[in-house]
């Protein structure tokens, strides 16, 4: 009887603390794959890659534009560049702004020797300044 009993408070005793497995069901959350980030126009973004209206393409606007720094940069501040395409006739400049939220390039259209134009944007090719609204917002590089 001692033996039965034993046996039974044994077999209790390791039922108890098997706990039940939760049915935790995963198929709800959705995993991101890298890399699978493209755009409507087959652009990756985690590449770096953008769509050019000029080019008609996927390109990497840092490797393939000209930069423009922003003028009023404070000191220890990020510094967001926004860059120039030229078309291969320079009949026509691509703009791509950091702050532009559609990713959205805008194209200027040339109404001088050395400027292009569109609405509120105006860009000095010789001076390399892009203006916005007549201010001088972005320059590059040039000496």
């Amino acid at each position: 009887m001692k033996k039965l009993s034993l046996i039974v408070i044994c077999a209790l005793g390791i039922s108890a603390c098997n706990k039940p497995i939760k049915n935790t069901d995963n198929s709800s959350k959705q995993v991101q794959s890298v890399g699978n980030d493209e755009n409507d126009h087959g652009c990756i973004a985690s590449a770096g890659q953008t769509w050019s209206e000029l080019k008609k393409d996927c390109i990497q606007i840092f490797n393939q534009g000209f930069r423009l720094n922003p003028i009023n940069s404070k000191k220890g501040e990020e510094v967001i560049s926004a860059f120039i395409l030229v078309s291969e006739d320079q009949s026509k400049v691509e703009l791509f702004l950091p702050d532009n939220s559609d990713h959205n390039s805008i194209i200027l259209d040339k109404t001088g020797k050395n400027t292009y134009q569109n609405n509120q944007y105006k860009y000095d090719l010789y001076r390399s300044i892009l203006y916005v609204d007549n201010i001088e917002k972005y320059k590059g590089n040039v000496e």
